[in-house]
């Protein structure tokens, strides 16, 4: 044992002069770089016999090299304190998520609240549980006059799976349906190629709302809605990303719809909506509206998700995405409501929205620090297109708006197909 310990001791004694020789050696070389004197002591030696260029080019040598060991440290000190600031925004965000989840735990938990005192007020007033025949907000003044007037409250009438009532749960929806009863379709330009319609669009961005892209840029966009329904626009700042498909619809003369896309948006119900159970409406966005609407008209629909990533595309649109892997475009359907009221529009299929084909969904994207990474999961089920350079300015003749039917461009993509089809070596 004690041969042992004597060679585990000179083993690692070893070893550690080893790595001891690595410091000495560094700290060496480090005082060898910075040893002043023994330059100044070089200089003097050889500076004897200096001309005046001599004296120039030894002055600039030393100008040149003392600049290079301040860019150095320069480069050092703002790499450290970019790491700084990156760690900093990192800790926060986790701070923020873990706010967010208490706050969604403190959600529930009122929810859960609000349940057993819905409950409670029910059973006062001879209800069965769960009629949503009373809503939390005039529940109160309802179960006054119910008691003052000395009748019994009548449970709600469910006829086959609808549950009969004189509510409405959806404004905005109903406020479609209202529109589109009286709604005339423009006159569609059913004779325009596709060639015709890159040259238009890239004619009016620039004449009418002075922006210029590349005809590529253009021809780009315009194929990949041809191949998918999600595209993705990436690149820096100031590239134009927000302002094609905006502009875009501008010149179909369909406002394109914006989402802002927010950090704390972690499920659909910012996107999509949800039902409010305190006051039994359903809060609907715009993007719900513009997807409802889309099924009444033949434009062509756009959808833009400001800044996708500034929050993680998989968890707010993760429904949407597994709805645009469906083969089947008959399947694609979005759950909105459990239930059916008598009241619900008239496009609301059992608690569903048909996703129609003439809708798309434009998302930008800036890879920087304050950004997730778009994960592989939605590339797969995206067409992404970098703009990395800023248009060059051009002239072009005043171009007007266009009406495009989504029916004319469907089958102009389907001419393109079969014309230009993808050989089996690039498949």
């Amino acid at each position: 044992m004690n041969e042992f310990l004597k060679w585990f001791f000179a083993f690692i004694s070893e070893m550690l002069k080893g790595y001891a020789e690595i410091i000495r050696g560094f700290g060496h070389g480090i005082r060898q770089i910075f040893n002043i004197k023994n330059y100044i002591d070089i200089f003097k030696e050889h500076s004897q016999n200096y001309g005046a260029v001599g004296w120039v080019l030894s002055i600039l040598a030393i100008i040149i090299v003392i600049a290079i060991y301040v860019l150095l440290a320069l480069l050092i000190f703002f790499g450290i304190r970019k790491y700084i600031r990156f760690r900093h925004s990192l800790v926060s965000n986790e701070d923020l998520l873990e706010e967010i989840a208490e706050l969604q735990r403190k959600v529930m938990k009122m929810a859960k609240e609000k349940d057993e005192i819905m409950a409670m007020k029910v059973a006062q007033m001879g209800l069965p549980a769960g009629s949503g025949a009373l809503s939390f907000a005039d529940g109160g003044a309802a179960a006054a006059e119910t008691e003052g007037s000395g009748e019994e409250a009548q449970p709600a009438v469910v006829e086959s799976g609808v549950v009969q009532t004189t509510e409405h749960r959806f404004s905005k929806l109903i406020e479609v349906d209202t529109f589109y009863k009286t709604y005339t379709p423009p006159e569609y330009d059913n004779d325009i190629d596709l060639v015709g319609i890159c040259e238009k669009f890239r004619n009016f961005a620039c004449s009418r709302m002075h922006l210029y892209y590349e005809p590529k840029v253009i021809r780009l966009f315009i194929a990949g809605m041809a191949s998918t329904k999600l595209i993705i626009l990436q690149g820096i700042s100031g590239t134009g990303k927000t302002s094609l498909p905006y502009s875009f619809g501008k010149f179909l003369q369909v406002d394109t719809t914006i989402a802002s896309v927010q950090p704390s948006w972690r499920d659909r119900t910012e996107l999509f909506g949800y039902f409010n159970e305190f006051t039994k409406n359903f809060n609907e966005t715009e993007v719900l509206k513009r997807i409802y609407s889309s099924g009444y008209n033949n434009d062509v629909n756009l959808i833009l998700l400001d800044e996708m990533n500034i929050a993680r595309v998989e968890y707010y649109f993760a429904e949407m995405l597994s709805i645009l892997e469906m083969p089947n475009a008959d399947e694609w359907e979005l759950d909105i409501v459990p239930n059916v009221w008598s009241t619900d529009p008239e496009n609301l299929d059992k608690g569903k929205i048909r996703i129609p084909q003439n809708i798309w969904y434009i998302g930008t994207a800036n890879n920087d620090d304050s950004t997730f990474a778009i994960s592989d999961k939605v590339y797969d089920r995206a067409q992404p297109i970098n703009l990395d350079a800023k248009g060059v300015a051009f002239e072009a003749p005043d171009t007007p708006p266009m009406n495009l039917g989504f029916d004319h461009l469907d089958q102009l993509f389907r001419e393109a197909f079969d014309k230009y089809p993808i050989s089996q070596e690039n498949l």
